[in-house]
């Protein structure tokens, strides 16, 4: 038995040695304190599936995707006035306890979003199409705009690796969602924008835009 193990902590070692430790896919938000997750299922739609998880303590992922790809959550993280904000909408509507959102109208299916509140073993939730309640509508603008974040950042990321000539679109974009204010919390693209700005294979108008988006994201008016 002893000989099995000692073989198989050998062979484990070896395959560290020779192709890397194992990658580790990320997690959803972990440890003490409250979560509260978005989910929407929307078939043949882009994306079809999305779902942001939340914690207390501005620890975050997001899986933005196609309903045929394989899982993937991205940890990523919210300020603090964001995150308030979150658990705050979600605390006018009694943490989705007992709450009923929809309509219950005839309309067009507009995709099914579900909001799940996790504290221990509390675990509350509701689902909906669509609704009229302000505080719901609120918090789901919140998080379809996070959504529009996350996409935003990922497409940065993308294009700055594999298509470096679309990196100025994606920026222009980037800006128009800030003139917008579409984005919930902009000071988490403050460090791709500072990358982009200073890497010298970047056609320089991408690069002074980005410089010119950050700054504008320092110093709002």
């Amino acid at each position: 038995m002893a000989s099995q193990a000692y073989s198989a902590r050998i062979c484990a070692l070896f395959l560290v040695f020779f192709f890397g430790a194992p990658m580790l896919h990320a997690q959803p938000p972990s440890g003490g304190g409250a979560t509260i997750t978005f989910r929407k299922v929307f078939k043949s739609s882009f994306p079809e599936f999305v779902e942001i998880k939340v914690a207390e303590n501005g620890g975050c992922s997001a899986d933005i995707r196609q309903l045929s790809d394989d899982p993937s959550p991205q940890p990523f993280h919210l300020s603090r006035p964001v995150v308030q904000q979150i658990f705050q909408l979600a605390g006018d509507l009694h943490d989705f306890n007992g709450v009923d959102l929809e309509i219950h109208r005839r309309i067009a299916n507009l995709g099914e979003k579900t909001f799940i509140y996790r504290n221990g073993s509390q675990v509350y939730q509701t689902s909906f199409n669509y609704s009229t309640n302000p505080s719901a509508i609120q918090i789901l603008n919140l998080f379809e705009n996070l959504t529009r974040q996350e996409t935003d950042i990922s497409d940065l990321q993308r294009t700055m690796r594999y298509d470096k000539l679309g990196v100025y679109d994606v920026v222009q974009r980037v800006a128009q969602d800030y003139d917008q204010k579409v984005l919930p919390d902009p000071v988490q693209l403050l460090p791709l924008l500072d990358q982009l700005a200073g890497d010298n294979t970047l056609l320089d108008i991408a690069r002074d835009r980005a410089r010119t988006l950050a700054g504008r994201i320092r110093n709002p008016r």
